[in-house]
């Protein structure tokens, strides 16, 4: 559908051209954050999910975790935050626009007094721009704060994974476009947990990461429950 509004108004261009160039760049660039996105490859796992809500619904105002596989990974919320309801809604290999796309399956049902997102690595390595990153993260919030407008949200800062050195510029950037962007709205936080896993000289520390250099020993997440637990407090 969008693909054919498009066509529209470009063929509009032939006689109006100017008023019809505008639209067909304003379309453009929607299209540009959603041309990496396939959601349908997470069907089974969101069915997964969904099926397991319908056997034990769970608790409502609890912190939901949602994005990529290090979400999904984080096997341990429970024990590292023992005094918190937590929900893992990750699912692995996905980009923010997944998310996007399945709040309202994964994350509003639950009605949840916060949600932390980690998404963006995948997607700045499949190409998108840190500036596309951000357009998902608003259009993140845009799903979730009509529907739940007193649920509060935290982006964690994208990690530098010693296998991604080359997307580092990205990274640091989206980091810095959606820091800014939280700081519009008291709703919104943006979590730092990426400097703290860098050593003395800002480096990467392998030793962080298993054997793909992408994906966090527990050592990681030791570093990333310490940074977040002041922020999960009622």
């Amino acid at each position: 559908m969008v693909r054919s509004s498009v066509c529209y108004t470009a063929m509009r261009s032939l006689t109006n051209p100017f008023p019809a160039l505008a639209h067909v760049v304003v379309l453009a660039l929607l299209l540009s954050t959603n041309v990496f996105a396939a959601p349908e490859k997470w069907a089974a796992e969101i069915d997964k999910y969904t099926q397991a809500d319908t056997i034990k619904a769970p608790a409502k105002g609890a912190v939901v975790f949602v994005g990529s596989s290090s979400i999904r990974k984080w096997t341990s919320l429970a024990v590292d935050f023992p005094s918190i309801t937590t929900i893992n809604r990750g699912f692995g290999g996905s980009e923010l626009t997944d998310s996007v796309f399945y709040a309202d399956r994964v994350v509003i049902p639950y009605a949840p007094r916060l949600v932390v997102v980690y998404a963006g690595e995948n997607d700045l390595q499949a190409g998108k721009s840190a500036e596309a990153l951000l357009a998902d993260f608003k259009a993140f919030c845009a799903k979730i704060h009509p529907a739940l407008p007193n649920t509060n949200i935290i982006f964690l800062a994208v990690k530098e994974s010693p296998s991604r050195a080359k997307i580092r510029d990205k990274v640091l950037l989206a980091n810095k476009l959606i820091a800014a962007e939280c700081a519009k709205d008291s709703r919104r936080t943006f979590v730092d947990v990426a400097t703290p896993m860098l050593d003395a000289q800002g480096k990467t520390r392998p030793e962080l990461f298993i054997a793909d250099q992408l994906h966090m020993q527990p050592a990681g997440y030791a570093i990333w429950t310490k940074v977040l637990a002041p922020y999960l407090k009622p």
